[in-house]
């Protein structure tokens, strides 16, 4: 059994990864119903929720089918995100996790997210202070390293622990790779075989397939995996991982009419979350995940991306449906060639 804290998870968890523009509360429901076992908001700016400002706060909105969860903050100033976890304490997540992975720019340019990986003693100064902060659990998740020159987790991973951490999450990429190139997992696993290191380790990055998660979980030795850009458009890609470690069998691909259902249960509750205006708007970036390489869909997204009206989308999306009612999309899980592995 994985535990964070007291959170049990079960044996080998899947975690639903803290994305910006994504993971919101619309999107973790279609997810947690289709088997995610932890997830998090998306990354909250210390300073933002320390000025209060409406875009952090309304991170903060948690619902009770959610739970697990963990609220993700990031900062460049020890006070400030000892103080914001305070307030991210207040709303009673199961635990607060820290960003020091998040790769562009508008962040690691002003010494918060991957750039802590550049400043290790000021990372674990930080850690230290949200760990004396809360009662919760503190989790964190990072990278490698900066580059390939600085590749210092296993240094990161021991030092995080003595502070307090409950878990930590490695993406197997450096901040310079940002998310190109193949993400290595081999520094995640020497984590794992460390005596020292007697927290869960999860393991991030290019995980799109049942087979390449039983792969990787045999090969790494990790406790769990946390699953980010697979899951955009395809919730199904967790229950997909479970019963392929339970059978050796894949399940179908998801019908037409599952598609259709998930894509309409995210609008309805993004509609509902975020008010009509921005629910319709911010919609709009999720069309075409759902319908990955459906033929000839460029007209209904085009309609789906032109409207404003709530009622007229929902019946576009009827219409798609009934257009393509019966046609099975193959998984959008890459091919790959996994002689070798265990």
């Amino acid at each position: 059994m994985v535990k964070i804290g007291n959170i049990e998870l079960g044996e080998f968890p899947l975690l639903l990864a803290p994305m910006e523009d994504v993971s919101d509360p619309p999107f973790r429901q279609v997810c947690k119903e289709n088997g995610a076992d932890m997830m998090y908001t998306e990354f909250i700016s210390s300073e933002g929720l320390i000025r209060d400002a409406y875009k952090s706060t309304q991170k903060l909105d948690i619902f009770p089918y959610e739970r697990p969860i963990g609220v993700q903050l990031f900062g460049s100033d020890v006070e400030t995100m000892a103080e914001c976890t305070k307030i991210a304490s207040a709303v009673n997540p199961d635990l607060i996790d820290i960003n020091y992975g998040c790769p562009v720019k508008k962040v690691a340019c002003k010494g918060a997210g991957a750039a802590l990986l550049q400043d290790i003693p000021m990372m674990t100064k930080m850690t230290e202070a949200v760990v004396k902060a809360t009662d919760l659990p503190v989790t964190v998740k990072t990278r490698l390293g900066w580059n390939e020159e600085t590749k210092n987790i296993e240094e990161v991973a021991e030092r995080l622990q003595d502070v307090g951490i409950k878990a930590l999450t490695v993406h197997g990429r450096t901040r310079a790779q940002m998310y190109k190139g193949e993400a290595d997992w081999r520094l995640i696993a020497k984590i794992k075989e460390n005596p020292r290191i007697n927290i869960p380790i999860f393991g991030n990055g290019d995980i799109d397939s049942p087979e390449k998660a039983l792969a990787y979980r045999n090969r790494y030795g990790i406790d769990g995996i946390m699953i980010g850009r697979a899951a955009i458009g395809y919730p199904w890609i967790f229950n997909e991982i479970k019963h392929y470690f339970a059978t050796g069998e894949n399940l179908p691909a998801p019908s037409m009419k599952q598609r259709v259902d998930a894509c309409r249960q995210h609008l309805k509750f993004s509609l509902e979350w975020k008010n009509e205006r921005l629910g319709v708007l911010e919609m709009r970036r999720h069309y075409s995940n759902y319908f990955k390489g459906l033929p000839h869909f460029k007209e209904y997204r085009m309609k789906l991306v032109q409207s404003l009206e709530p009622e007229e989308l929902f019946s576009i999306l009827e219409d798609v449906l009934v257009q393509f009612d019966g046609y099975f999309l193959e998984t959008k899980a890459k091919k790959v060639d996994y002689a070798g592995v265990d």
